[in-house]
C-alpha cells in the first residue's frame, strides 16, 4: 500500500512534456533577449541605426491608404485620352512619349505584376540589350549609358533600359494598372457605319487567368479611352491579344502571324507598318507583326522603342495634338532623315535639345567587364 502511494506520488510529481517544452521555449526567448542585448551594448554608439526609429502607424492606415488610392485612380481614368495595352518596351515608350504632353491622361494596363515584358533581358536570359542605331538617341534622352560598337550600341543590362523608362513614365503621370489583364475591346459603330475602338475591357489577371475556369460569374469593368495603344508582343500564351480579338470579330481580314526572324528586315517594317489598324485602335511593337507578316525581330531592340514613339505620334495625332507631339520628340529628330517627324516645323528648340543629349557619358568595355557586387 505504501509502496503503490509512494509510487503515485511520484507519478504526480513528475513534469509533464509540455511545461517542459513551454519552460525550454521560455528559456530559449530570455537567452535570445539576453544576446541581443548584449550584441546592441557592443555595438558602436556613434552608430546612426542604433537610434533609428520609424513613425508610429496603425494597420487601418496602410490599408486605407492603398484602397483609397487605388480606386481614386480607377475613378479618375475611367475616362481616359490613351489607354496603352501592354507595358513591354514599345508600350513604355509610347507611354513615355504621350506623358510629355501635358493635359493628357494616359493609363498603361500590364498583365503581369511587372511592367517591362521581355525588355528585362537581352536574348535567351542573358542581360546586355543590343540597339541598333540611329535609335541610341533615345537612349541618350532618356539618360542610359552604353559601348558603342559602331553600328549599334550595348547596353550593359537591359534593366539599366526598362527602369528609366518606368521610372520616367510614371514620374511624368502616366498612370499604371499592374495585374490586370485586358479581356476585350469597346466597339462602337460611327456615324459613317465604320467601328471604332473606344476602349478596353478589364479585370485583375488572376481572375482572367485562372477565375472564369472555376467561378460562374467574374464579370469585368471597363476605361474608356480615345485612343488605344495595342503593344502586347508577339503571338503566344499572352501576346497579341487585341489583334487576335480584332480577327475574332472579323475586323481585321487576315493575321498571317509573324515570318521567320530577318532582324535588318524587322526592325525597319515593325516601324513603317505601325499605325491606326482599326479607328481608334493604334498597334505597335511586334504586335504590329502579327498583322503584317513581317519578320520575326529577334532580341534587338531599336525598333521597339521608335515604334513605340511613332504609336505616341499617331496617338497624339488622332487627338489633335500632332504639332504639341513634334515639338516633345526630341529624339526622333535625330533618328529620321531630316528630322522629319520632331522638326517638321522647324523646331529649332527640339533639335538643339537632342544635339545636347547626344553628350551623355558612355562606358568603356573596359568599364563594362567590370565585376559588379
Amino acid at each position: 500500500m505504501m509502496l503503490s502511494s509512494s509510487l503515485s506520488s511520484m507519478r504526480s510529481t513528475k513534469p509533464k512534456p509540455a511545461m517542459m517544452m513551454s519552460k525550454k521555449a521560455t528559456m530559449g526567448l530570455q537567452q535570445q533577449r539576453h544576446r541581443a542585448g548584449r550584441i546592441a551594448a557592443k555595438a558602436d554608439a556613434s552608430d546612426p541605426f542604433d537610434t533609428h526609429r520609424f513613425l508610429p502607424i496603425k494597420e487601418h492606415q496602410v490599408s486605407r491608404a492603398m484602397s483609397r488610392r487605388y480606386f481614386d485612380d480607377l475613378d479618375v481614368y475611367a475616362e481616359s485620352d490613351v489607354v496603352v495595352v501592354g507595358a513591354g518596351s514599345a508600350g513604355l515608350t509610347c507611354a513615355y512619349e504621350l506623358s510629355k504632353l501635358p493635359n493628357l491622361k494616359v493609363a498603361m494596363i500590364e498583365q503581369n505584376v511587372a511592367p517591362g515584358g521581355g525588355a528585362w533581358l537581352g536574348g535567351q536570359l542573358m542581360s546586355a540589350m543590343v540597339v541598333r542605331k540611329p535609335a541610341h538617341h533615345f537612349l541618350n534622352e532618356i539618360g542610359v549609358q552604353y559601348e558603342d560598337e559602331g553600328d549599334y550600341v550595348v547596353v550593359p543590362h537591359a534593366a539599366m533600359v526598362t527602369s528609366a523608362l518606368i521610372s520616367k513614365a510614371l514620374g511624368n503621370g502616366v498612370k499604371l494598372f499592374n495585374a490586370t489583364a485586358v479581356e476585350d475591346l469597346i466597339i462602337r459603330e460611327q456615324e459613317s457605319g465604320k467601328p471604332r475602338v473606344a476602349g478596353v475591357v478589364t479585370n485583375w489577371a488572376t481572375v482572367t487567368l485562372y477565375g472564369h475556369e472555376t467561378q460562374s460569374c467574374m464579370d469585368p469593368q471597363v476605361l474608356e479611352s480615345k485612343v488605344v495603344v495595342a503593344s502586347t508582343g508577339h503571338d503566344g500564351p499572352l501576346g497579341a491579344s487585341c489583334v487576335k480579338r480584332l480577327r475574332n470579330l472579323g475586323l481585321v481580314e487576315n493575321v498571317p502571324g509573324m515570318a521567320a526572324l530577318d532582324m535588318n528586315a524587322a526592325e525597319d517594317a515593325v516601324v513603317r507598318t505601325t499605325s491606326e489598324v482599326v479607328d481608334g485602335l493604334v498597334v505597335c511593337g511586334m504586335e504590329i507583326a502579327e498583322v503584317t507578316g513581317a519578320p520575326r525581330m529577334g532580341p534587338t531592340f531599336g525598333a521597339m522603342f521608335v515604334s513605340g514613339q511613332k504609336a505616341a505620334y499617331i496617338a497624339a495625332k488622332s487627338l489633335g495634338r500632332e504639332v504639341d507631339m513634334r515639338g516633345k520628340m526630341t529624339s526622333v529628330a535625330m533618328s529620321t532623315t531630316g528630322g522629319n517627324i520632331a522638326n517638321g516645323n522647324g523646331n529649332a528648340a527640339a533639335a538643339s535639345a537632342v544635339n545636347n543629349t547626344t553628350a551623355m557619358p558612355k562606358i568603356s568595355k573596359n568599364q563594362a567587364e567590370q565585376p559588379t557586387h
